[in-house]
């Protein structure tokens, strides 16, 4: 896959994940909000303490997606594989993307399956489409100086 659909794939790749972060921080807000309010404890568990694991497990969420939509945009502007630490987050990013895709068609429908598996797509588009970077030099930078056929 050539440069011209890899660079705009990992630029909208990363523009999906930087909103769902904020879409992940916000349902976290809203359920913290409405464990804090309810003023019930669930098996002798404090609502407060709840209520903070929710924005905690919400602000750490979001802060890897934008993470993982960072990653994805360096490697779209500078047309460039992502390094071996890029590629292992963003390889967990897909793979979570994956799972919880799986346990979302049976917990909210399939539109959200849909959804993940959009974004599922995009990450796994990009890593494949830039490879492993020696692709992107020449024959002779890679080792495979091959005499041409004649």
């Amino acid at each position: 896959m050539g440069a011209v659909v890899r660079r705009p794939v990992a630029v909208v790749a990363a523009l999906v994940l930087f909103a769902e972060a904020v879409g992940v921080v916000l349902i976290n807000g809203i359920l913290a909000t409405v464990v804090d309010n309810q003023d019930m404890s669930l098996a002798g568990a404090d609502p407060a303490v709840m209520s903070r694991g929710a924005w905690v497990t919400g602000g750490v969420f979001g802060c890897y997606l934008l993470l993982c939509g960072v990653l994805l945009l360096l490697a779209g502007v500078r047309d460039r594989a992502p390094g071996r630490f890029a590629r292992v987050v963003l390889i967990l990013c897909a793979v979570v993307h994956g799972v919880l895709g799986a346990l979302t068609v049976g917990l909210v429908g399939w539109a959200a399956f849909a959804c993940l598996m959009v974004v599922l797509g995009l990450i796994v588009l990009t890593l494949v489409a830039y490879g492993t970077g020696a692709a992107d030099k020449p024959a002779e930078a890679a080792g495979t100086n091959t005499p041409a056929a004649a």
